[in-house]
């Protein structure tokens, strides 16, 4: 997919999903060589949770930071960090990419530790 057609489909994922501080929005973006996944409420513009394979929790245990297995452990990082922050359902992201890979990988891990969407 070209990089137009990726933020068309971001776009058009935006105008249905929103977060909310109760139900917040999992953020997910895949780069070439590293994951990453936030926690958003969009009603105040703001971060909860962050995880990606750049950090030290992750990125010591891997060999790759680009392939499934660097996903799964993001998407157990960001579940426990969500179950810390006594949030336990989300609204799922992928970022205009394909269900599919890395991102069904981080999303099966996250949905393994807890988390709900």
């Amino acid at each position: 997919m070209s990089k137009t057609s990726i933020e068309k489909i971001k776009r058009r994922i935006r105008q249905r999903i929103k977060g909310t501080s109760e139900k917040p929005r999992l953020s997910i973006f895949r780069s070439n060589t590293h994951i990453y996944a936030q926690l958003i409420d969009d009603v105040l513009g703001k971060t909860i949770v962050s995880s990606s394979t750049l950090d030290t929790l992750v990125s010591s245990k891997l060999k790759s930071t680009s392939n499934c297995e660097a996903s799964i452990l993001v998407g157990q990082l960001i579940a426990k960090k969500c179950l810390e922050a006594n949030i336990r359902t989300v609204v799922f992201d992928r970022g205009g990419r394909l269900y599919h890979g890395r991102i069904k990988a981080l999303a099966d891990a996250a949905r393994e530790e807890g988390l709900q969407f």
